[in-house]
């Protein structure tokens, strides 16, 4: 969105507040319920999506005035920040925010957990993105590949970066793609075993892009890869550790999460497949000995995986069974007990020649 059509989205929320005071009416936020009952999983997309339960923020209900007051400070301050064509971190923004209100001892914010998910009520409050506010995060993720990236006037070869790679940053919507050379995107979940793809040449060698999200991926690198997807054109595979954790962190990328449900459509990869590590690869490949026993902790979170919609297919639930009944969880890094090439030069490829993926 265009930086004066936030703006202009921003002077009305300011309008209809200040309506409300010459109509002497508690000045109020109307906001969607992101709560669980408001959100339900789209089978047709594959995408969670955000209902249209709405809730209303008074600034008269004395539950809701400090949320209401805080609210407001963020709105103007971002406005600022999208005037002046400034961006700031949100831990920026919370520190510019934060303060004693004057002849009180009352502090506008006490700690970054209050203005985090503010931030998130102002996003679908006004239809847009927490980038589109000129705000972000910390960088998180990877990539490495065949492909030339336009960042602000400055091409980068994402193939001549050694083994560092690209750093993925918090906001991707000025990247520009040109040339590229990939057959598919391959995104794993940990930055160690990117390190080791990289270092074995899979990227050159099986003409694809490869992102790391270093665990569960920030939102700058779930937009990359949807962005990746559409635009070039390219199917997406995703290898994760094989346990409940690498599992949901696969359905993050694929359907989005339920506190972002109301940007899946532009978070979520619809399409994309799952590689590994499964369940099934532990016979297939012999890595009993090389298993980690579950913990309750893990056990629960299969139960919990298996409540949810996206996981019904039968794929899903026969492995979630199986890791269950074998009481197991595998890293990616088990792969190295064969050998360090191991991962590179036989499992992925034959997985892939194959067609061996979950949906």
């Amino acid at each position: 969105m265009e930086d004066q059509k936030v703006i202009s989205r921003l002077t009305n929320l300011g309008k209809e507040i200040t309506e409300d005071i010459m109509l002497n009416e508690s000045p109020k936020i109307s906001l969607p319920q992101r709560s669980i009952g408001n959100i339900h999983f789209n089978e047709e997309k594959n995408l969670l999506e955000l209902g249209d339960k709405t809730s209303t923020r008074s600034f008269l209900n004395v539950a809701h005035s400090r949320k209401f007051m805080q609210t407001i400070l963020i709105a103007t301050k971002c406005k600022e920040l999208v005037s002046r064509e400034k961006t700031a971190s949100i831990r920026e923004l919370y520190y510019q925010l934060k303060h004693t209100i004057a002849d009180t001892k009352e502090n506008t914010f006490e700690d970054q957990n209050e203005s985090d998910p503010l931030i998130v009520d102002l996003e679908t409050s006004l239809g847009v993105l927490r980038e589109e506010l000129h705000l972000k995060a910390d960088d998180k993720g990877t990539l490495i590949g065949k492909l030339t990236v336009e960042d602000s006037g400055d091409f980068i070869d994402c193939s001549k970066l050694g083994r560092s790679g690209l750093s993925i940053p918090s906001i991707v919507e000025h990247y520009k793609f040109h040339e590229f050379d990939a057959e598919y995107i391959l995104v794993i979940e940990t930055g160690a075993m990117f390190d080791r793809l990289v270092e074995e040449k899979y990227h050159l060698k099986n003409n694809c892009i490869m992102v790391s999200t270093k665990g569960q991926a920030a939102r700058g690198c779930r937009r990359l890869v949807h962005r990746l997807t559409h635009e070039l054109k390219l199917p997406a595979i995703m290898f994760t550790d094989g346990d409940p954790w690498g599992y949901y962190i696969y359905s993050v990328m694929k359907a989005g999460s339920m506190a972002l449900a109301h940007e899946s459509k532009r978070l979520g990869t619809p399409k994309m497949q799952l590689i590994g590590m499964t369940m099934t690869d532990i016979d297939a490949y012999d890595l009993e000995k090389v298993t980690e026993k579950l913990k309750d902790v893990d056990k629960k979170r299969i139960s919990e995986l298996l409540q949810y919609p996206w996981f019904q297919k039968k794929e899903w639930k026969e492995q979630l069974a199986l890791m269950s009944s074998k009481g197991v969880r595998i890293e990616q890094q088990a792969l190295a007990s064969k050998s360090l090439e191991f991962v590179a030069e036989e499992y992925l490829p034959t997985k892939i020649t194959k067609k061996q993926l979950l949906p």
